[in-house]
């Protein structure tokens, strides 16, 4: 694909509204990366350029097994970019595609992730954006949590990065806060939303909420219950539905 500094792009992994990430190696280290590069470079806008830089340095602060690595922040050419753990597995969402996991495997990917999103908060930090595709399984079938561009810390301001009013997230797996854009009241129990709604998909395939259209699942998402785990997969045990639907509940105290 072409030279980016000390980088030799491989090929494309992804990309979403705000950036594009590649395989790419490291010639100075011989090592393969993940490389993040911002949409747009310089011409990005400046909520954009700050939530690049954002999910950057909070990443960077958390070192944990489960949680994707920062390696370096830099820019190039005009595009800020930063590089990370290449991981070489599958997402969750590969993982299950139309079958879902057994009940103890979905748990215990969950209570890992669990685990290191605990240790996230304790370095405070909130992810904001846990979903399937968030989470790569590696070649020892350890979940790693990516993807930190939500992510804002626990104790400040997200008033420069984030609208009130708007919705920030995947409205399949987003909490009720943020799906009607109230950012100021996102914290812990957020994430614990999210890692329901992970459990929710490993165990039925379908996340919490469907809809045609994003403002639809928004609206399904503050106003409907999910429909319950075992109605969709009769092999969940009743104590896991119980908990996946704690995770569930629309007020953040209550989960």
């Amino acid at each position: 694909l072409g030279v980016f500094g000390d980088y030799e792009l491989l090929e494309e992994l992804g990309h979403g509204g705000m950036g594009v990430v590649y395989r790419a190696r490291q010639r100075s280290l011989h090592r393969e990366v993940a490389l993040k590069m911002l949409l747009g470079g310089q011409f990005a806008g400046k909520v954009a350029l700050g939530r690049f830089r954002s999910e950057a340095e909070l990443a960077a602060q958390l070192q944990h097994p489960n949680i994707v690595a920062i390696h370096e922040i830099g820019e190039q050419d005009g595009l800020p970019y930063f590089t990370m753990d290449f991981v070489s597995g599958r997402s969750l969402v590969d993982l299950v595609r139309d079958q879902p996991l057994p009940a103890r495997s979905a748990a215990a990917y969950v209570e890992t992730i669990a685990k290191a999103i605990h240790y996230a908060h304790q370095q405070g930090v909130l992810h904001r954006g846990l979903r399937p595709s968030n989470v790569l399984i590696d070649a020892f079938d350890q979940p790693r949590i990516t993807d930190f561009g939500l992510a804002k810390r626990l104790s400040g301001s997200t008033s420069d990065l984030t609208v009130s009013g708007q919705a920030l997230g995947s409205p399949n797996f987003m909490p009720p806060e943020q799906a009607a854009g109230k950012h100021k009241t996102s914290g812990p129990t957020s994430d614990i939303y999210g890692l329901g709604a992970i459990l929710y998909y490993l165990l039925t395939t379908r996340p919490p909420f469907m809809a045609e259209d994003a403002s639809a699942a928004v609206r399904q998402v503050l106003e409907n219950d999910p429909v319950s785990p075992r109605t969709l997969n009769p092999s969940v045990p009743r104590d896991l539905e119980t908990l996946c639907l704690k995770c569930l509940q629309k007020e953040p105290k209550q989960r």
